[in-house]
């Protein structure tokens, strides 16, 4: 195994006085949820959002002083980038970082604002990559990898070692899984502590990456949009793979639902926020609670770099799907004061109006009619029943367009 426990060790010392020891915390919503006792481990805590500042450190304190002045590169349209650029500003060391053209601002300019120079190239992730590739050739500079690296693997692994710390009697951990820099880290730390502990790793459901490459799956294929951007990878690390394979005892798959859902929950239950990779070992738990059920499993919250707009993007579908804000269509006679008498019930009912829209000009409504598409705060769907079932008995008919009735809140 190219990675040793010592290694992880080694880095571990290394780690003191430059990377936070963040803390693991025992959540009972979740453990209500799950049906097992649930401990966090919160990367999202980390310098610049993720675990990636772990390995970074590690490797970038690995260079040669010729190497320190010339520089490194990598190719990361994230936490990778983020890391390295962090650290090579507290260490003196010039870092480029390459990144597909359509990467946010937001992660372009926090890159920059760590001290990165930034360059904007290809179409993808594969494409940004060959060209920092060019340009260690061209400066004969140190590239970074993000994964596929004995150094970013120990230093990954660190995370492994606070956890069992913190908990020995951790019976197994849930692992995001990318290149597999985190997980094959991780897996050598603790099973070497606890030879007993169970590893299991999460991918998204459109990058099934490692699980395709460990089963020999050439059917699969890596692609799409996902919300775990963190861990949407095409090709699992070649040092990662034997490493999982020997020593993962299986990897889940999960879907874009269950994805936000994690986020969403980690949100409203635990008030953290987290990034879609860093909430997958959560939907994977939940997806797969009766192999969990009554044991102590350690999750790991990766990153807490999610875009503003997204976050609230997943914020609003939450409460949609709780039946906590939902949109009623009401039919109502064109008169003065029917507006005022409906917004009159839905007060009365305890329902708070955001917003309302006024339908009367359109062909398809009755020229004597009009409609009301109401945005509404409620508090759950048996609150949303009641407030359809009182305008439905004061003559007017109400339809919902959004949110749910289908199941009480959690």
């Amino acid at each position: 195994m190219t990675v040793t426990p010592e290694d992880i060790h080694a880095a571990a010392d290394q780690l003191k006085s430059s990377v936070y020891r963040t803390p693991s915390i025992h959540s009972d919503a979740l453990a209500a949820l799950t049906g097992a006792s649930v401990v966090l481990k919160l990367e999202n805590l980390q310098h610049t959002g993720s675990f990636k500042d772990r390995g970074a450190l590690i490797k970038l304190a690995s260079l040669s002083s010729a190497s320190r002045k010339t520089g490194v590169v990598a190719a990361s349209a994230g936490n990778h980038a983020q890391g390295v650029a962090y650290h090579g500003r507290r260490l003196g060391i010039p870092v480029t970082v390459v990144m597909p053209r359509g990467t946010p601002f937001t992660k372009v300019g926090r890159t920059g604002a760590l001290g990165a120079r930034v360059v904007l190239e290809g179409e993808d992730l594969s494409q940004a990559r060959q060209h920092a590739m060019g340009l260690v050739e061209a400066r004969g500079a140190e590239f970074v990898h993000p994964y596929d690296d004995e150094r970013i693997i120990a230093g990954q692994g660190t995370v492994g070692l606070e956890m069992l710390a913190d908990d020995p009697d951790l019976d197994c951990l849930i692992v995001p899984i990318g290149g597999g820099g985190l997980i094959a880290g991780m897996a050598v730390a603790a099973a070497a502590i606890k030879p007993s502990i169970e590893i299991f790793g999460v991918e998204a459901a459109l990058y099934p990456t490692m699980r395709r490459a460990i089963r020999g799956d050439v059917e699969t294929r890596s692609t799409g949009q996902t919300i775990a951007e963190g861990i949407a990878v095409k090709e699992p690390g070649a040092l990662t793979r034997p490493i999982v394979e020997s020593l993962v005892a299986d990897i889940f798959l999960t879907g874009e639902r269950a994805l936000e859902t994690a986020v969403y929950t980690l949100l409203q239950q635990q008030k953290l926020v987290v990034e879609g990779a860093g909430a997958a070992p959560l939907a994977a738990l939940i997806e797969n609670r009766e192999r969990f059920v009554g044991r102590k499993v350690g999750l790991v919250v990766s990153g807490g770099n999610i875009d503003p707009m997204l976050l609230s993007s997943v914020l609003m579908r939450g409460l949609s799907r709780d039946g906590r804000l939902v949109q009623f269509r009401v039919e109502i006679t064109d008169r003065p004061g029917t507006l005022a008498k409906v917004t009159g019930l839905i007060g009365e009912a305890g329902g708070n109006i955001v917003e309302v829209y006024h339908r009367r000009l359109f062909y398809d409504v009755p020229v004597k009619l009009a409609e009301l598409d109401v945005l509404v705060e409620t508090q759950n769907p048996t609150h949303v029943r009641d407030l359809i079932a009182r305008l439905d008995d004061a003559g007017y008919p109400t339809s919902l367009l959004s949110g749910t009735v289908g199941r009480e809140s959690s």
